[in-house]
């Protein structure tokens, strides 16, 4: 049975912070392929947020590559960066990142709104297909049009799903979306969103500090063992020799001074 292709490659990668010596992360090799699911784990601080970051050309790394969809991110200026995120991720924020004014339909139709490529990509219309995935993330549709500000940790995090759902993402990205959550709504929530990235073909990356949660992965990634693999980096270049100073020429010896004749 042969692969599905390569969506995502990464090959020595190093990223600072701007300013930083250190460097935060490194990563000598990741390949993520399409329509597979991943989960990421590791300890605070490791790294597994500017991970994503990287990933879906937020940053950009120091060094080495990040390539998506055949494209590294680097290689692309700022306003086309915007528009290839725009088109082929979706983003579940740890912190939902709803904008608070909108409804909660508004929200979900957002992606459609800046980028046409994913309101092509709907089954149906964007209406329809947002209604549909509010439906399916159990949203009762009279808080459709409620501003997303006044819902619940837990219905925010549902309207942030559909957001980043909606279209038929190339890349789906979770960052710790269930921290708030219960394990009953937990379960449920992951047997959603499971679902809909299976139906539409969206490789999905998350994150996540409970690792019970593994098991609904197809694979599972430790971000320290993927740095553990890092080679020796390239030997350090020899200094080169500073040329020896000229020898100054000796001076002659001054003759002996003959000893003074004794008084006669």
């Amino acid at each position: 049975m042969s692969q599905p292709p390569e969506l995502l490659q990464i090959r020595d990668l190093r990223y600072a912070w701007p300013g930083a010596s250190a460097d935060v992360l490194t990563l000598p090799a990741l390949d993520l392929r399409a329509g597979r699911s991943y989960f990421l784990h590791g300890p605070s601080g490791c790294g597994k947020s500017t991970l994503l970051g990287l990933m879906a050309g937020v940053l950009l790394p120091r060094q080495g590559r990040v390539e998506f969809l055949g494209q590294d991110w680097a290689c692309l200026p700022p306003g086309r960066r915007d528009r290839r995120r725009a088109q082929f991720v979706g983003v579940i924020f740890q912190q939902f990142n709803l904008l608070s004014y909108l409804s909660c339909l508004d929200n979900v139709l957002l992606p459609c709104r800046l980028s046409h490529v994913r309101a092509e990509r709907c089954a149906g219309s964007a209406q329809e297909e947002a209604r549909r995935l509010l439906q399916r993330m159990e949203l009762p549709s009279d808080l459709w049009q409620r501003s997303a500000g006044t819902l619940s940790i837990g219905q925010q995090q549902r309207v942030a799903a559909a957001r980043a759902l909606i279209g038929r993402p190339a890349l789906v990205i979770a960052d710790e979306p269930t921290s708030a959550l219960d394990e009953p709504l937990r379960e449920a929530f992951m047997a959603l969103l499971m679902g809909e990235c299976r139906e539409g073909g969206s490789t999905l990356v998350f994150v996540s500090h409970d690792e019970r949660l593994a098991a609904h992965f197809d694979e599972r990634l430790s971000l320290r063992a993927l740095q553990a693999l890092q080679p020796p980096g390239p030997p350090r270049p020899l200094q080169p020799l500073q040329p020896l100073q000229p020898l100054q020429p000796l001076q002659p010896l001054q003759p002996l001074q003959p000893e003074e004749e004794s008084a006669r």
